[in-house]
């Protein structure tokens, strides 16, 4: 039987690297071959071969509609990004193909659209794959088939004007037993720019204004949001992926923050541009406020693929170059970071309540951290290299301590 004589049936993609699987952006030309491996002569009527790419998203809902009767509700929807087809082999007159025992390949070639595509991503709710399928056909056996995935991965500069903004912000709220105030917690801080990649460390300036006769703890989170959007309806999905605790502000004090430092993991980058697929970031510098909620201060991130290079621009200089040192100190004396906390302890009870109220949005507290990437791309990011400072003399010749600066207000 044929099916017998077929022994290997198999996808090879090109890759300058033959132990790394190759990477595609927006205009790359995919190449590769498919093998066929025979030990007997075979008959052969076509192979053809099928390149897709697709953003998929699905979940199911529970829904109620009286007090004994209740039914599943599914949203799910898709983007096509790829669709390419080629005859590998196929007789012109329509007979078959015999060929001879042994190895056979047939090359095959095909441009990614110039448009942007969306960078692989596997979530919870869905996905963004791109893959090459083929099809055997022989005469009087079943189709045989078989699908390789490879990865895209769509490069965002940090080095571009919007990305090297500052980012900074200011929020207060005030501490409150029963009808009485205890004075107010005034938050303000500030990141020299909103792009980074993973391995950066970002120096967070902050300045914690504490009035009030209680003691506060500030801390610093990056936080990654996967939202899957069908049908008008968002699921998204929460995680912690750094932290930074601060030390503790008494009352009546103020605490300041001269760049101290939060590590970027290897994270997955944003994607900012698939309709129902968004992996989004934020630093958040929060405090517990006395009698009241949760302060939270947000300041949007974008984790890129191109790092920053230090000569390219003079926004790069003392702030940007702090970080390089900062992490070339941290490569130097290993420690033990804290796990996470869960996402829950960062949210504020007005999202919270926002969030319950709006029925258009359900939002899930991070579990573990498996979403954030669970499938193998982060391989293929770009990673972060160090370089030496620059030549010209921009570096403070008298540099402060990293060591945070405490003066209290009633002093």
């Amino acid at each position: 039987m044929i099916f017998d004589k077929l022994k290997k049936l198999d996808i090879v993609f090109d890759s300058p690297e033959l132990d790394c699987p190759p990477v595609f952006s927006s205009g790359d030309v995919v190449s590769g071959r498919v093998v066929l491996e025979l030990s007997g002569d075979s008959k052969l009527d076509s192979l053809k071969l099928h390149a897709e790419g697709f953003a998929k998203v699905h979940w199911t809902e529970s829904r109620s509609a009286g007090s004994s009767t209740a039914y599943t509700q599914n949203y799910s929807d898709e983007v096509e990004y790829l669709n390419r087809r080629e005859v590998l082999l196929q007789a012109d007159n329509g007979d078959v193909t015999v060929l001879p025992a042994g190895r056979h390949e047939y090359p095959f070639s095909f441009q990614l659209p110039e448009e942007t595509l969306v960078t692989s991503f596997e979530g919870k709710h869905g996905s963004i794959r791109y893959w090459v399928k083929v099809k055997l056909h022989r005469p009087w056996a079943a189709v045989r088939k078989l699908k390789k995935e490879f990865t895209v991965i769509e490069p965002i500069d940090i080095n571009t004007p919007a990305f090297l903004a500052p980012q900074a912000g200011t929020r207060e709220k005030m501490a409150r037993a029963w009808y009485r105030n205890f004075g107010q917690v005034l938050v303000t801080a500030k990141i020299d720019r909103k792009g980074y990649t993973p391995g950066e460390v970002i120096p967070v300036f902050a300045e914690f204004d504490n009035s009030t006769s209680r003691s506060i703890v500030p801390k610093a989170y990056i936080t990654q949001t996967q939202t899957f959007i069908a049908r008008g309806t968002m699921k998204q999905k929460h995680s912690v992926v750094a932290t930074l605790s601060g030390d503790i502000v008494g009352a009546k004090c103020r605490e300041t923050w001269h760049g101290r430092a939060i590590k970027i993991p290897p994270v997955g980058p944003s994607i900012l541009q698939c309709r129902i697929i968004k992996v989004e970031y934020m630093l958040k510098v929060c405090v517990d406020v006395p009698g009241t909620s949760k302060l939270c201060l947000e300041l949007p991130l974008v984790i890129g693929t191109i790092p920053l290079h230090p000569f390219g621009s003079r926004t790069s200089s003392v702030s940007s170059q702090y970080s390089v040192q900062l992490e070339w100190l941290r490569m130097a004396i290993p420690e033990q970071p804290e796990p996470p906390p869960d996402y829950s302890s960062v949210v504020t009870e007005e999202e919270a309540e926002q969030c319950n109220n709006n029925n258009t949005v359900v939002s899930e507290p991070a579990d573990d951290l498996s979403g954030i990437q669970e499938r193998p791309l982060m391989a293929f990011l770009q990673e972060y290299r160090f370089r030496p400072p620059p030549v010209y003399c921009e570096i403070d010749p008298n540099p402060q301590p990293i060591n945070m600066r405490r003066r209290c207000m009633t002093c």
